[in-house]
């Protein structure tokens, strides 16, 4: 990718985590008041370059926001339980950039882009450098990072190994490869420093330009390929020989013979991952950290959003309803998935939905509902919904679940909503 593009997808873009929201839960945060303990909550901090912060040519970023393997990391901690996610990769950052940026986090001192690498596009990185000292206190508290840094380190292969005989090339890639592993050790040491126990999961790089360019040059660059790969292993088995907690993430096998439908080399000549290429990637970074990965995709057209509780899909034949912008459950499959109980009131027609030492009253059609006996006014009342012969109570489900103090998040991309005590 080049720097003018780089600058100007720079220019326009704002990184932002997954919406916290589901349509509909700004009128019932209130609701969510005083929740009773919260379970653990899984932190994962990204960092890299420019795959870490999701980026993919001709995409207008001043529409969407990037949709990369971090997100899709953070969507599978969500599977898991409570979670939050602290993306900053940077774009055009290599290993020199983030050694730079590790060392002034570790310290807790500000820096500038510049200083964390000199003509870095990426506009964030001055932001980014400024918050040193709050991304330490995340990394103090993370429980996972995961990384993708070298690509822009051996990016120059991509034009010059072609030219250059056998060994010419492995000298280079010894070269390269020697100081990619300096500046990524130093890196290691600065978060570590931070915080010990933490576990870092590190990708290897893949291979971008398919055999169509020719079987020498594919060869080639599959060679310094494995040798990458083999160096990032040996690195990792010594900080895991020291007792640190350092994996090597493979994601470069899952590219071979397959670059042309995991990135963008063949349409648009640039090596970054595809939405296709992300989903592997963050499929093994999942494997990695979870020993599994959860394949999830957005609910066909037309058809109600998905909803997991605790990493199960709530399946039921009373199917979610969006009304007015605000998604609405039958009330007893949410009282069912959540442990809840339920219990009606006649006097005011009320049903009473109890969790834990928390109790949320719904009534059809009032503009209120009750936590712990206290009114909490809401933009989307309850109300009775024909389904089949029956009739079944439906409730907003962020006013019912972040009432009984569950986290609620929603994922746009997947039009899905996570639901963890």
């Amino acid at each position: 990718m080049n720097s003018k593009r780089q600058a100007a997808w720079a220019a326009k873009l704002g990184l932002a985590a997954l919406l916290l929201a589901a349509p509909g839960v700004a009128g019932a945060a209130a609701a969510s008041a005083a929740p009773p303990a919260a379970a653990a909550e899984f932190q994962l901090v990204a960092l890299g370059d420019s795959i870490t912060a999701g980026f993919e040519p001709n995409v207008d970023y001043a529409k969407q926001q990037p949709y990369g393997y971090a997100d899709r990391l953070y969507e599978q901690s969500l599977l898991h339980g409570r979670a939050s996610l602290a993306n900053y990769g940077l774009v055009g950052l290599k290993s020199e950039g983030l050694k730079a940026f590790a060392q002034a986090v570790a310290a807790g001192q500000p820096i500038a882009g510049e200083a964390i690498q000199s003509g870095l596009p990426d506009y964030r990185a001055d932001e980014f450098g400024q918050k040193a000292s709050e991304i330490r206190a995340e990394l103090a508290g993370a429980d996972a990072v995961a990384v993708t840094i070298g690509g822009n380190d051996v990016s120059s292969l991509l034009n010059d190994a072609a030219s250059m005989t056998d060994e010419a090339l492995e000298a280079k890639v010894a070269e390269l490869l020697g100081q990619y592993s300096l500046n990524v050790s130093a890196s290691i040491d600065a978060l570590l420093s931070v915080n010990p126990s933490l576990r870092l999961y590190i990708a290897d790089q893949y291979q971008p330009v398919p055999m169509l360019a020719g079987k020498d040059l594919y060869a080639k660059l599959n060679k310094a390929t494995a040798a990458f790969t083999a160096n990032l292993d040996a690195l990792a088995a010594g900080y895991k020989a020291k007792g640190a907690n350092v994996t090597a993430v493979h994601v470069a096998d899952d590219f071979a013979g397959r670059e042309g439908m995991l990135t963008h080399m063949v349409s648009a000549r640039d090596f970054h991952p595809t939405q296709a290429g992300y989903a592997v990637i963050a499929g093994e970074f999942g494997r990695a950290v979870w020993g599994s990965y959860t394949e999830l995709a957005a609910p066909a057209a037309g058809s109600p959003m998905s909803i997991y509780v605790s990493g199960k899909a709530l399946n039921t034949p009373y199917k979610p309803v969006l009304k007015q912008s605000v998604n609405y459950v039958a009330i007893q499959d949410i009282v069912n998935a959540v442990g809840a109980t339920t219990a009606w009131d006649a006097k005011t027609s009320t049903a009473n939905i109890k969790y834990g030492s928390r109790t949320v009253g719904v009534k059809i059609g009032s503009p209120t509902v009750t936590v712990d006996g206290a009114p909490v006014k809401v933009s989307s009342p309850a109300y009775m919904q024909k389904v089949g012969a029956e009739g079944k109570t439906y409730v907003p489900l962020a006013t019912v679940a972040q009432g009984l103090g569950f986290s609620v998040v929603y994922s746009p991309k997947l039009k899905t909503v996570f639901i963890n005590p």
